[in-house]
């Protein structure tokens, strides 16, 4: 498969599993994580969740904290070595509330065997893209 090939499946299918969360089409969305996927918000206070069915609580229950919820991707490049990188604004109207919030998230994405492994979010959108790089460059 060329490496063009490559980067356009692992972007869409990134693409896809976060639009199915935006839909909450949870069983859409865990398609692409492995079983035993991480999902690190250690860089948010939050820890990290551990296998497909905390990631799956985890964000199950963040969503349902809003009435309204988007997701728009800025950026998303595969940096090779089964490494993405994403740049996303995500938005919403919390339950309950008249008011939105809107936040800029990076996103360390890893992929091996076809099947996300890991994805570590970060607000710092500069340390989250070297953070990718490097990833992505020590697994060559």
């Amino acid at each position: 498969m060329s490496q063009e090939a490559t980067t356009r499946d692992l972007v869409a299918r990134w693409r896809e599993a976060a639009d199915a969360y935006a839909r909450r089409d949870f069983h859409t969305m865990m398609r692409a994580f492995a079983p035993d996927a991480v999902w690190d918000l250690s860089s948010a206070g939050l820890g990290s969740f551990e296998g497909a069915a905390a990631i799956r609580s985890f964000l199950e229950d963040w969503i349902g904290a809003y009435e309204e919820y988007d997701y728009k991707e800025e950026e998303a490049l595969n940096l090779g070595n089964g490494v993405l990188f994403v740049v996303a604004s995500l938005g919403g109207r919390p339950a309950g509330s008249a008011g939105g919030v809107q936040e800029r998230w990076g996103y360390t994405v890893t992929w091996a065997e076809g099947m996300i492994v890991r994805v570590i979010p970060r607000a710092d959108i500069h340390e989250a893209r070297a953070a990718a790089e490097r990833l992505a460059e020590s697994r060559g």
